[in-house]
């Protein structure tokens, strides 16, 4: 029997903290891998295996990569207009006297702004940045577009309705650090006038 000399691969293992974007992610690094990378799940860490030989700026730039990809693959992230617009639509049953919108979506094109009412027409759309946040704030948000198919305005009364959410406040203040965290000016006009 023909003995084989034993290969020894090496794997250096290192953990990134979760940041604002992105939960922990595990960096494995095998002197097995010459060209591709993979990751996936790990409860609620992302295990990401690379090539041993990538270093610095092209290591993290494939990690990070690797990370989007997978975290645009997530369930929730995956949601369409449809489950967007059934979960405004219980929330306008809750928070919004039963007032609802003709359309809720998710749009990419909303650069400045977290999402905006056409009160004329109300339709209310939302940054597909926001399908990373927690559920509460996306609900928060929702509230508060809602709220303006009654009040128009930032006014007292706009803000009566809006802040029955409990956490009409804390979503602010998330939002603030998200902001800060991607590098957005956010506007503060979310109603577009009337057409």
């Amino acid at each position: 029997m023909a003995h084989r000399p034993h290969s020894t691969s090496q794997t250096s293992i290192h953990v990134e903290p979760p940041r604002f974007d992105r939960p922990e992610v595990e960096v494995r690094a095998s002197s097995r891998r010459k060209k591709t990378g993979t990751a996936h799940w790990s409860g609620s860490r992302i295990v990401v295996q690379i090539p041993a030989r990538l270093r610095g700026r092209e290591r993290a730039v494939f990690v990070d990569g690797l990370v989007e990809r997978l975290l645009t693959q997530r369930p929730q992230n995956a949601a369409g207009d449809a489950s967007l617009e059934e979960r405004a639509n219980v929330l306008a049953e809750l928070y919004n006297d039963g007032v609802v919108a003709s359309s809720v979506r998710w749009v990419n094109n909303q650069r400045a702004r977290w999402a905006s009412c056409s009160p004329a027409t109300r339709e209310i759309r939302v940054s597909s940045r926001l399908r990373q946040c927690p559920d509460w704030v996306i609900d928060a948000v929702l509230v508060h577009e809602l709220a303006h198919l009654q009040e128009a305005d930032h006014s007292a009364a706009f803000y009566e309705v809006a802040n029955r959410h409990p956490r009409q406040g804390e979503c602010a203040v998330f939002l603030d650090g998200y902001a800060l965290g991607l590098g957005l000016r956010i506007e503060d006009g979310d109603v577009d006038a009337a057409s």
